[in-house]
């Protein structure tokens, strides 16, 4: 039981603190040019702060994604990324083409369930594969952040319901801490 309470501490600040750098990356790129998205900026991120701290975003329960189901999420980015840099389609094309086909595969047996949970897993990934290459500079790098988004996908299988922007926001955080590990190790 405490060992899922970490995993769910370590699993809210770690898309907590994605968020909150994310604004503040905005707000230091926009500093001296506007200040009313300054006012804006902290604004969101107190919301942010007390929307988790007051509202119920999260079962009681301690539930994982299977990894048969998260392993689509690396393959998800990689397709999308293939599509939208080698084959020149842009990150929307190669985003939409990649979930529209994903969104396919219960068809092939209606009666599986594990069917039925893998467009997610694909449209998570495929949003990993839609970053640009100044930021996801190879397949290797692409593969490594869609397997973090994958991690952060499966410990938050009973987080944040009803929230938009899940899947998203499990990519981004993919994205960044890969980068983030990238610049330390290079």
């Amino acid at each position: 039981m405490r060992k899922h309470k970490a995993i769910r501490f370590l699993m809210v600040a770690t898309v907590l603190f994605t968020q909150i750098t994310f604004l503040s990356m905005i707000v230091n790129a926009h500093y001296e040019t506007n200040a009313a998205l300054i006012i804006v900026a902290l604004v969101i991120i107190a919301t942010i702060i007390f929307g988790y701290k007051y509202l119920d975003l999260h079962h009681e329960d301690y539930a994982y994604e299977k990894i048969s189901v998260v392993i689509w999420v690396p393959i998800g980015a990689v397709l999308c990324y293939l599509l939208n840099v080698n084959g020149g389609l842009g990150p929307i094309l190669s985003m939409g083409i990649v979930g529209t086909l994903a969104s396919f595969a219960p068809s092939l047996n209606k009666k599986s369930n594990y069917l039925k949970e893998i467009p997610t897993s694909i449209y998570c990934g495929a949003f990993v594969g839609m970053s640009s290459v100044a930021t996801t500079p190879s397949i290797g790098f692409v593969l490594a952040a869609g397997t973090l988004a994958g991690l952060f996908f499966m410990i938050s299988k009973n987080l944040f319901l009803g929230v938009g922007g899940k899947l998203g926001t499990m990519a981004f955080a993919g994205v960044i801490t890969a980068t983030l590990m990238y610049s330390l190790l290079v």
